[in-house]
């Protein structure tokens, strides 16, 4: 039998995959079982409810693609490069063969009307992916409005990336900071 960390993370990592590649609504609770070997009875212990398991899933989701850019980025020095470095990173998640859009703009399509803790998780990704963003821009001498437009560059490659499959926008996006801090 798994001791309760070992059926957590099973749990996770299963519900992870579903509700990317088929999307929050589709999932059932039983397809996260079947899924991850964790008992029905079990999983609803360790997630009382669907809409825990989906919060769990944001939350754990954020934690690793912010540190994932973060290290991506960590490894130029130029406060320019390290901006480029984001959406060179976007490159590589959008040419991964599983690329479905962003988590987190998926499951408030899906959710973010009826439930606040999938709209707090989403808004909260987004701020401090903005935040950190807007901390590049600042470092390389850019202006607030500047690290607006950024962020808006690399929201808008995330969404156009996904709904058309080309993982390319990411390296116009990046041309398109990188004029916005030349000018």
């Amino acid at each position: 039998m798994l001791d309760e960390t070992a059926a957590r993370d099973r749990a996770l990592d299963a519900a992870a995959e579903l509700f990317y590649s088929r999307g929050i609504q589709t999932v059932g609770m039983d397809a996260v079982r079947s899924a991850s070997g964790v008992s029905l009875k079990r999983l609803y212990q360790l997630f009382p409810s669907k809409d825990q398991l989906v919060i769990e899933f944001l939350r754990q989701r954020d934690s690793r693609w912010q540190q994932a850019v973060e290290a991506h980025v960590n490894a130029r020095t130029d406060p320019r490069d390290r901006i480029a470095a984001v959406f060179d990173w976007l490159y590589g998640w959008f040419s991964e063969p599983d690329y479905r859009g962003c988590a987190f703009i998926n499951s408030f399509g899906e959710l973010g009307a009826i439930s606040p803790g999938v709209t707090e998780q989403a808004r909260h990704h987004k701020k401090v992916f903005h935040d950190y963003l807007t901390g590049l821009v600042d470092d390389a001498g850019g202006s607030a409005e500047t690290a607006q437009q950024v962020a808006l560059l690399a929201e808008g490659a995330i969404v156009t990336s996904a709904i058309f499959g080309k993982p390319d926008v990411a390296h116009l996006a990046r041309d398109a900071a990188l004029a916005l801090m030349r000018s």
